[in-house]
């Protein structure tokens, strides 16, 4: 475990040693991969949209029982119980709220009172921007290499658009760097245009701390850099993930071949969840009204956490999707999450003070 070599806002913030946050990814980010980003040094971050109240609470009392580091939950804001669920982290003292869409007003003012950072994800420099105002206290900006949900627009593109129009606003938020990123290079990069540190999620998922089936993490290390594909075959939005059988059969099935399947994984959710179908209505409502969703795509967003589970749970590849970022084709070992921290840091240190030597 090395020193802290890079301090940033974002280190500053947070209270993390090093800039490098490992994000929120359903059925991955559980307590053994967070509390292992957490224990590096790095920012390690639960993914709580797949799990119950009670299952959260667990997760949460696990993290702090492995670790005394920082760490932060993951929250979808677009819940109906999202507001108890903040006053969970809350009791629980968790450092930083990250969400996939942006929290109201309400929901950050409830947040930052009782000093935990709220930092969304966005995905334009005009939501940036809202979000500032509204006093989220940092933002991760995903470009289109990510995994999992995904934008068109690439990283290189986003991160200074996204930068600029913070600054022009008056804003001098930390903002974390995501989509492309696996080691110190990119840390040094992103730190060059002005963020404060890098997430990361295949790569952290791509590690011997993480709880996806060994083989299935051996099948992320057989692919190429176009070995992924952006479909909105699985739940209506543009979802990067690895092509597979099963997601070129999706791409080539209709509709209405889609819907048994969409409804039995409904049922399935229904079932593992504990939610009883009012709850599912309202939060396909919420989810509705924040996203914009059609009914079309909402039925299909039912899909996602069934078929992630299947693929990166019980490591079913007939049956479930892998997500992923476009950085698997360049990655080739499973470290911990210590040597993976460790590595990228110090690589990044080092490029830092190559790049300095530049200057005149």
């Amino acid at each position: 475990m090395i020193e802290q070599l890079i301090r940033t806002p974002f280190t500053d913030l947070t209270g993390v040693r090093h800039p490098v946050v490992q994000t929120g990814m359903g059925w991955v980010s559980g307590p053994r991969l967070v509390s292992g980003t957490a224990n590096a040094g790095g920012l390690g971050i639960l993914a709580s949209a797949t799990m119950t109240f009670a299952e959260l609470e667990q997760a949460i009392v696990e993290v702090k029982g492995r670790t005394d580091q920082p760490f932060g939950v993951n929250l979808r804001a677009d819940a109906g119980d999202a507001k108890d669920r903040c006053r969970l982290l809350i009791d629980h003292g968790v450092k930083v709220a990250s969400f996939a869409l942006a929290p109201k007003p309400d929901l950050i003012a409830l947040l930052k009172e009782h000093g935990i950072v709220v930092m969304p994800s966005i995905g334009a420099a005009k939501h940036a921007v809202k979000v500032a105002s509204w006093g989220a206290d940092a933002v991760m900006v995903q470009g289109g290499e990510g995994g999992g949900h995904t934008g068109p627009v690439p990283t290189t593109l986003l991160l200074p658009t996204v930068l600029d129009a913070l600054h022009g606003a008056g804003s001098d938020i930390p903002v974390i760097a995501a989509g492309g990123f696996f080691d110190g290079r990119g840390l040094a990069a992103a730190l060059s245009y002005g963020a404060a540190g890098v997430g990361m999620g295949t790569r952290f998922l791509l590690t011997r701390d993480s709880a996806v089936p060994d083989a299935v993490k051996q099948l992320y290390l057989e692919r190429g850099l176009t070995d992924t594909v952006v479909t909105a075959k699985v739940d209506g939005m543009p979802h990067r993930m690895l092509r597979t059988d099963l997601v070129a059969e999706l791409e080539e099935t209709g509709t209405l071949k889609r819907l048994g399947p969409t409804v039995r994984r409904t049922l399935e959710l229904k079932r593992d969840t504990g939610m009883s179908w009012l709850a599912l209505a309202r939060d396909g409502r919420e989810m509705r009204k924040a996203q914009g969703r059609t009914l079309g795509q909402m039925a299909l967003a039912a899909n996602t956490p069934m078929m992630l589970k299947a693929g990166l749970v019980d490591g079913d590849t007939t049956a479930g999707v892998l997500a992923s970022g476009q950085v698997v084709g360049v990655i080739d070992d499973l470290p911990t999450c210590e040597e993976l921290v460790d590595r990228v840091v110090t690589r990044a240190a080092d490029e830092l003070r190559r790049a300095a030597s530049y200057a005149v």
